[in-house]
């Protein structure tokens, strides 16, 4: 069962470990007559699907000319994205200035600072646009290049050169009759659609949104202006406790994905709902992921209750546990010792 044959080849530096995440068949989780796997993106070296993003956007912005030695980069970003570029930018000398929300959980804003990057927080009142547009104007001002992952291409192009073929790889004896995943800046979706478009047209694509931030299920088109970048908020947005998903506009990337019709079905879904699903997961599959993992499962268990005998799931995890230690997703897990485990160790004092 265990293999003692190491990966074949020794790494030049940290970025060649992104990707090649695995599929994992989930046991306890879900209805019966389906089978359920999740592709578990924190095998990522900095835990998230975000790196690779943030890997391929450095890449190429450094083979078209846009992005010079030294200089410097800028990003707006719930966190996964900063934490992803932070160590990007560390491996290849670059220095890194994250602008984000102050609402954002703060050991992202930590490890982010850890891994060498500065961190300017925006008032939490401005939402995703406040962060977005103070990054846009400090990479004006100061000559630093905007990565830019809501309008990027090379952030979609990445998911569907890597995260895609993966999947496919993994499923090429298997049926796959369903993908499900939530999106943020949208890559994850469009990258890997175009790809299962091609070669499963029989997948059903799921996308999931939070279920008071309904920016597709609204219906409402995102203005933009010239530049693919969005006026203002989306007036469907709502505060919502799914870190990492959906900002308060629909990126450019994902517009791809809405005009190509690039998912079956936009379902919404209870973040605190998903919260639970998450710390259902940990406990019983042992396997550890975040608010938006545990709502893009819950999701798919929903899906599952309605899906033909035999249907196969794939569900992507974006990211891990631990970058919500501090959000609502532990504040039931307590610091100190329950009645039960101190009369364990009471237990042991007894003669």
């Amino acid at each position: 069962m265990y293999s003692t044959e190491g990966r074949g080849r020794l790494y030049p530096d940290i970025v060649a470990t992104v990707g090649d995440t695995p599929c994992v068949r989930l046991n306890r989780t879900g209805p019966d007559h389906v089978t359920m796997y999740v592709k578990v993106e924190s095998f990522n070296p900095l835990s998230s699907v975000k790196d690779r993003l943030a890997l391929n956007i450095i890449e190429a912005a450094e083979r078209d000319g846009q992005l010079r030695p030294g200089q410097t980069v800028v990003e707006a970003t719930s966190g996964n994205t900063g934490i992803g570029l932070a160590m990007v930018c560390a491996a290849k000398g670059y220095p890194l200035v994250i602008t984000m929300a102050e609402s954002f959980s703060i050991e992202r804003r930590r490890l982010m600072r850890f891994l060498g990057a500065k961190v300017v927080l925006t008032p939490k009142e401005e939402r995703g646009i406040g962060m977005y547009n103070t990054a846009k104007k400090l990479a004006a001002d100061n000559g630093w290049f905007f990565a830019s992952q809501f309008e990027n291409g090379a952030n979609a192009d990445i998911h569907e050169s890597t995260t895609a073929r993966e999947i496919l790889a993994d499923f090429r004896d298997s049926a796959l009759d369903y993908w499900v995943t939530g999106y943020g800046t949208g890559g994850t979706v469009t990258g890997v659609a175009r790809a299962l478009r091609s070669e499963r047209p029989d997948c059903k694509i799921v996308l999931s949104e939070p279920h008071n931030a309904q920016l597709i299920g609204s219906g409402v088109p995102q203005e933009r202006l010239a530049d693919g970048s969005p006026t203002g908020s989306h007036p469907a947005w709502e505060p919502h406790v799914i870190q990492g998903w959906t900002p308060d506009f629909i990126p450019k990337v994902l517009q791809e994905g809405i005009d190509q019709s690039f998912f079956d079905e936009v379902r919404p879904v209870d973040g605190v709902k998903g919260m639970g699903m998450a710390q259902y997961l940990a406990a019983n599959e042992g396997i550890l992921t975040g608010v938006s993992g545990g709502s893009t499962l819950l999701t798919a268990v929903e899906v599952a209750n309605e899906a033909p005998e035999g249907s196969v799931f794939l569900v992507m995890l974006p990211d891990t546990g631990e970058r919500y230690l501090s959000t609502p997703l532990f504040e039931s897990i307590p610091a100190e010792m329950s009645e039960e485990e101190a009369a364990l160790f009471t237990s042991t004092r007894e003669t």
